[in-house]
């Protein structure tokens, strides 16, 4: 009669000790969130944002000089000889902006780069010309689509095709779990086409993110998807429900703060400026402007970035497939020894067994369900 409080009370221990060690994950997401978006964001100051003065004559230089100076490194001023080498660099996304000097002064810049960098140029030169008495004229030489007026639609555009694509991972990795590993590839690659698609659909018919270049963007946002689910599934394989934390860490936390879609590196600490080089968000918010609005100037660059993403997953996936292998073969070896011990220990011996794998599964299924429930929630 006894044992009955005393039981309650260790199953209600037992689940307060589950209860609290699932806490850590949401507990680390919120200090990464907090450490990752308010280090990238909170205050967004220009450092060695480079812009140009044209004009060639000792007026031009003195003001490029005075510029300098007074930015105490947040600019990086250079002076080149007319407008068409000044929209060359615009073009180029080698300066954010050109200020011709005179009676009428005029500022060009090319917003699809940058909405943001293109504000920040525009402030500092509007008290460069009020200082001078004159009215300053901006000239957009690259403006983004309407349906972006504000250019951080690409942006938002790969925050959606990236939750598709790691929420995609809990799934495949968890509910998948029983299926191959060359099954679980083959879903990997169409789940990500479908988001693919997905991201097409909002950014050209639904929304008109870009009025041009479909084609091109669907394959940057399938390459992109696709990276992001193979690094996942592999990753399922050695971090089992903490998976959603990893994958949050490298393409959320990390990923969106350095993408360059809300502030470029060049208005962010020099660590979120750095990650811009290589990440694959990064290469993704790049490689879409660069063929939208610039050309293609650099585009092979930015699709580099992606495809080296992609190899990265297909080479943990092989480690995946290595490390499953390893398990089946070390499970298969020991399969004759556990049956031996079961038939030696007897009726009650198999019983007790029976008893003991049971709550294995259970606790399997809700691993999954935890680990389905922490994506979703996020």
């Amino acid at each position: 009669m006894s044992s009955g409080p005393s039981a309650a009370a260790g199953s209600t221990a037992a689940a307060l000790r589950h209860v609290l060690s699932h806490l850590v994950t949401p507990l680390l997401m919120c200090i990464g969130m907090g450490l990752a978006y308010l280090g990238a964001f909170h205050a967004p100051e220009p450092h060695d944002l480079r812009v140009d003065v044209v004009g060639s004559g000792p007026s031009a230089r003195v003001l490029a000089q005075t510029l300098q100076d007074r930015s105490d490194g947040a600019l990086s001023v250079r002076t080149v000889p007319d407008r068409a080498a000044a929209e060359i660099n615009l073009r180029d996304q080698a300066s954010y902006g050109a200020y011709l000097p005179g009676k009428h002064p005029e500022l060009l810049v090319a917003s699809a780069s940058s909405d943001t960098s293109a504000t920040v140029v525009e402030k500092v030169f509007t008290k460069v010309a009020a200082e001078q008495g004159h009215p300053l004229k901006v000239t957009d030489t690259a403006p983004t689509a309407a349906g972006d007026p504000t250019g951080q639609g690409i942006f938002f555009l790969l925050v959606a095709v990236s939750i598709g694509s790691y929420a995609s991972v809990a799934v495949i990795g968890g509910a998948g779990a029983v299926l191959g590993l060359r099954i679980r590839a083959a879903l990997a690659v169409a789940a990500s086409l479908v988001v693919s698609v997905i991201g097409v659909v909002f950014a050209g018919p639904m929304f008109g993110l870009v009025d041009h270049g479909l084609g091109g963007l669907w394959a940057m946002a399938w390459l992109y998807s696709a990276g992001i689910l193979l690094i996942g599934v592999g990753l399922h394989t050695f971090l089992k429900r903490w998976t959603t934390l990893g994958v949050m860490v490298l393409f959320v936390m990390l990923n969106f703060t350095s993408s360059g879609g809300i502030f470029r590196p060049e208005l962010q600490p020099g660590f979120f400026g750095a990650l811009h080089s290589f990440w694959n968000g990064a290469g993704f918010v790049e490689g879409v402007r660069s063929h939208v609005y610039f050309g293609g100037h650099a585009l092979g660059r930015q699709v580099l970035v992606l495809a080296l993403w992609f190899v990265a997953g297909l080479a943990l996936m092989g480690l995946a497939g290595t490390a499953e292998a390893k398990r089946r073969k070390t499970a298969t070896e020991t399969a004759p020894a556990l049956a031996e011990s079961v038939e030696a220990g007897g009726a009650q011996g198999r019983g007790r067994h029976v008893r003991a794998e049971a709550p294995t599964g259970a606790g399997g299924a809700e691993e999954l369900e935890e680990e389905l429930g922490e994506t979703v929630a996020v």
